[in-house]
């Protein structure tokens, strides 16, 4: 494992309990994703009853601001997989991502969800000691992947990011409900 990942899974494994899985993609339309890249899935833990799917070299040293993305699940969802691959090959080779980003997911993050975008969040669960790791002297932004509707995209992009972690805030919405209303 090339030092850049062994560090983030080190970083990982500091934050979250259990014995993660390595995954890769099963779709063969993402050829141009790095060969070292990886989504981590951490299963539920005494402390933590949901699962968790992180990027494994979404980003390398050489970009100028480095992130990986994760995001939670309340089911096992292999699909997750395959969809953290697709923003991580967007990342590499069409825009960087960055935070307070939206991505369009292209299908529901997972089935009969209206959840078909993703916002890229601070790791709120989690709190700064995961969002920054250190590694020769670059700061690697760990983020949380935030599923939401195209209702709350847009809501986003007319009124801003803190509009909308406010809505969030205020209507105690289900991160992990696939079937969760929109707060706009």
């Amino acid at each position: 494992m090339p030092p850049y990942q062994r560090a983030l899974r080190s970083h990982y494994d500091g934050h979250w309990e259990g014995q993660p899985v390595s995954r890769h993609t099963r779709k063969q339309s993402i050829h141009q994703i790095g060969a070292d890249f990886s989504v981590l899935e951490f299963p539920p833990s005494a402390v933590r009853t949901m699962w968790t799917y992180a990027t494994c070299g979404m980003s390398s040293l050489q970009m100028e601001r480095p992130i990986e993305l994760h995001l939670f699940s309340a089911i096992h969802c292999e699909q997750l997989v395959d969809l953290l691959t697709a923003v991580a090959h967007y990342h590499q080779t069409e825009q960087p991502l960055a935070l307070g980003h939206t991505v369009n997911l292209g299908i529901p993050w997972q089935a009969g969800s209206t959840c078909s975008y993703g916002l890229i969040s601070l790791p709120y669960l989690d709190g700064p000691a995961l969002e920054e790791m250190l590694l020769d002297q670059k700061r690697v932004s760990c983020y949380w992947l935030l599923p939401i509707t195209k209702a709350e995209r847009d809501f986003k992009k007319r009124y801003g990011l803190e509009a909308l972690e406010e809505k969030f805030d205020e209507a105690s919405f289900d991160y992990l409900s696939a079937n969760r209303r929109s707060v706009v």
